[in-house]
């Protein structure tokens, strides 16, 4: 009977790094703010990380593969819920500069 069910072994999926929201050249204002809360975001993500590292992660369900797998993906919802409700008021400088290079105005 157990060799109908071999065990496998598991490995964690490496978190892929974060990428940059990019822009064409005449994107619309509403994908230029999109563009500046991704990139928010994404750096809400990054400070975030080293937080959860110093999480424990023992007990009946904590750890192990599906942890390691979920954790970065938990992370990342987290920052895009803190970015849309404000973040850390770093997307309105990033559109007004986006804005800028584009050479529309600030509104």
């Amino acid at each position: 009977m157990a060799d109908l069910f071999p065990t496998l072994p598991l490995t964690p999926v490496a978190p892929r790094p974060p990428q940059a929201p990019r822009l064409t050249q005449g994107a619309s204002p509403a994908a230029i703010a999109k563009a500046a809360q991704d990139f928010e975001a994404m750096a809400i993500s990054q400070f975030l990380q080293p937080m959860f590292q110093t999480l424990p992660t023992n007990g009946a369900f904590g750890g192990g593969a599906g942890e390691a797998a979920w954790r970065p993906m938990m992370i990342d919802q987290i920052a895009k819920q803190i970015a849309a409700h404000g973040g850390l008021g770093l997307a309105k400088p990033i559109e007004e500069a986006m804005r800028r290079a584009q050479g529309k105005s600030g509104q």
